[in-house]
């Protein structure tokens, strides 16, 4: 195991390793993204209506876990660790619709991921296809296709881990609507041969990318090589020390890897960050930190974004600090994480808060212990 986790690790690391070789102090060379995407904008009362029918999705209207069914040949499932695997696999799922009654509906699995799917997982992430009829009255109603985060191993540690990074992505919630909603379910696996239970584990639905751009009447761009400058500044400096709270460095908005970058129609991009698996906030025991950073474990943080002025530095802090009981609260809330997982993180966030609120530590951190490059 701790061979395999090393081996993803140096993956993950050589991503900061090639932004760090392509931003020479003299300036990148390549041009500022397009600022506009290619395609023709829909009308305004389109991105209205779509806009209004995202943030509407029925699946994220609550945060109390939805417990579902899922059949499938996962033995199947489970060989295809093909990255960007175009496989499908027959399953169904059933859930409880609106009236009370369960609802049994025919999805479409695929493997996802990269790291978790190829070395680190023996159950793997998953991505639910749903059709386009059949869904209404449920909570999966209005969705097309919805990544699953799974519990990784059978061991019930794992499932620990899987609720961290559920936190993860609920804490970003509170600072940005443009983040991506989660909601946490019940997961029974099923196998279709046997109809046995294969396990019941703790899991996550991932918001659609699609709904994440609609709900803000942006699209998701394909920009390369986009640097700090590129980006709404408020976002950005937000997105960075979430990820420092959090301790993540597996992260590049440079090359996009794990950070979505949300494009309006005046152009305005938006950095989105998603997978927190490699936080120290999880502390999942493949977890590494990048290499060239200087950190032995992923609990240690380091501040990747860009050094910032005396007047940014205040509003950005205030932020954080006014919703500190929020974030701590979120830790309570929490259903299913054991007390040595709410005691972990608890502490993990609390160190957080303990240097941000000395404007000494805050200001070395923000203004001088930053990152001088043009981007991450």
């Amino acid at each position: 195991m701790i061979r395999k986790a090393r081996t993803v690790a140096l993956a993950s690391a050589a991503v900061h390793l090639l932004v760090a070789a392509t931003l020479c102090a003299d300036g990148p060379k390549d041009p500022p993204p397009s600022p506009k995407p290619p395609a023709p904008w829909p009308a305004a009362d389109e991105i209205q209506r779509r806009r209004e029918d995202s943030e509407a999705r029925r699946l994220f209207r609550e945060t109390s876990p939805v417990s579902f069914i899922l059949t499938a040949d996962f033995k199947a499932v489970g060989k295809d660790r093909k990255p960007d695997s175009e496989t499908r696999f027959p399953a169904t799922v059933a859930v409880l619709g609106e009236d009370g009654q369960t609802r049994s509906i025919p999805v479409q699995l695929r493997t996802r991921g990269h790291a978790r799917l190829v070395q680190n997982c023996g159950f793997v992430p998953l991505r639910l296809e749903f059709p386009a009829e059949g869904t209404m009255g449920t909570p999966f109603e209005g969705q097309g296709a919805l990544k699953l985060g799974t519990h990784c191993q059978g061991a019930r540690e794992y499932e620990q881990y899987a609720l961290r990074e559920y936190l993860a992505y609920r804490i970003f919630n509170l600072f940005t609507p443009r983040s991506f909603r989660v909601r946490l379910a019940r997961a029974t696996y099923v196998d279709a041969r046997s109809g046995k239970t294969v396990v019941e584990r703790y899991a996550m639905f991932l918001e659609a990318e699609r709904d994440l751009a609609r709900r803000h009447e942006a699209r998701i761009a394909d920009l390369p090589r986009t640097l700090f400058r590129h980006v709404d500044r408020p976002a950005l400096l937000s997105m960075m020390l979430f990820e420092y709270m959090i301790g993540n460095t597996d992260f590049s908005i440079y090359v996009r890897h794990n950070v979505r970058l949300l494009q309006d129609q005046a152009g305005m991009v938006h950095p989105v960050p998603y997978d927190f698996d490699y936080a120290g906030l999880v502390n999942a025991p493949y977890a590494l930190p990048a290499r060239g950073l200087s950190l032995k474990t992923v609990l240690e943080r380091a501040y990747l974004g860009p050094c910032l002025t005396m007047e940014e530095v205040e509003p950005v802090v205030a932020t954080f600090l006014a919703r500190k009981a929020d974030v701590l609260g979120l830790v309570e809330s929490v259903e299913g994480l054991d007390p040595g997982s709410r005691k972990e993180v608890k502490g993990y966030l609390l160190e957080f808060y303990s240097l941000i609120a000395r404007p000494r530590d805050a200001k070395r951190l923000l203004m001088e212990a930053c990152s001088r490059k043009a981007g991450m």
